[in-house]
């Protein structure tokens, strides 16, 4: 099983050995994506179901919010359709909490997992800037590289600001532009210097370099790797 949709634990048949069996299938397809250094979306999807059951675990009226309702018909005044809560009664909530307290400490285990495999790649980056920095630094240039190879991918970044109900974080976009071949005339300062010339949006751009010690997927694991690396560096 590939993913597990937001509310799996109350769709469906609510059976501890199902549940288990649904989890442990989710669980194994993630171990495999790990073992092949893949950490996204997998290490993402992780996070959210652990935070989701733990708030479950924490406010019994989510669960019953997790729900499906049962259409009662449309309501001619309001001009919408009016849904009937499914009750839950206690034996239901039981095996509820059963599966909750099960899923919670495998997921947990698996987070862990993946976030030493995030701390080791990290660890195997190394950021640096091209040329001169200049003050303007939410928007530029970022080349991704291997140790071992003279490839060179050359991304365009910007920093931009999400906001939902509750709080305002920084994001960041990368948008591959080309790859290109790094060689003893085509140096990163060279390939900057073309950026500027094709490009004239952004006449004194922001670069960095971050190459990798380590033969990993690009889009799986070196890319969102290289997000939070960038965006710590230029914040």
């Amino acid at each position: 099983m590939k993913n597990l949709s937001e509310n799996w634990i109350t769709e469906g048949w609510i059976d501890f050995e199902y549940k288990k069996y649904l989890l442990l299938a989710y669980l194994q397809h993630v171990g495999g994506q790990f073992k092949e250094v893949k950490l996204y979306p997998p290490l993402a999807d992780l996070i959210q179901h652990y935070s989701r059951l733990k708030s479950f675990e924490q406010n019994r009226d989510q669960i019953k919010s997790a729900f499906p309702k049962m259409l009662q018909g449309p309501d001619t005044k309001e001009l919408r359709f009016t849904y009937k809560p499914l009750v839950i009664d206690d034996e239901m909530m039981k095996k509820l909490e059963e599966i909750v307290a099960f899923s919670l400490p495998q997921l947990k285990n698996h987070i862990e997992d993946g976030k030493n495999i995030y701390d080791f790649l990290e660890r195997e980056m190394k950021i640096e800037p091209i040329g001169i920095s200049p003050l303007y630094q939410k928007e530029g240039y970022v080349f991704l590289s291997f140790d071992k190879s003279k490839e060179v991918f050359v991304y365009r970044y910007k920093v931009n600001l999400f906001q939902n109900s509750i709080d305002t974080f920084k994001g960041i976009m990368m948008q591959l532009i080309q790859k290109v071949r790094r060689s003893i005339l085509n140096t990163y300062e060279q390939i900057k210097l073309d950026l500027i010339k094709t490009n004239r949006e952004l006449p004194n751009p922001a670069t960095y370099s971050i190459c990798c010690t380590q033969q990993i997927p690009m889009e799986e694991s070196f890319v969102p790797i290289s997000k939070r690396l960038l965006l710590k560096t230029v914040e």
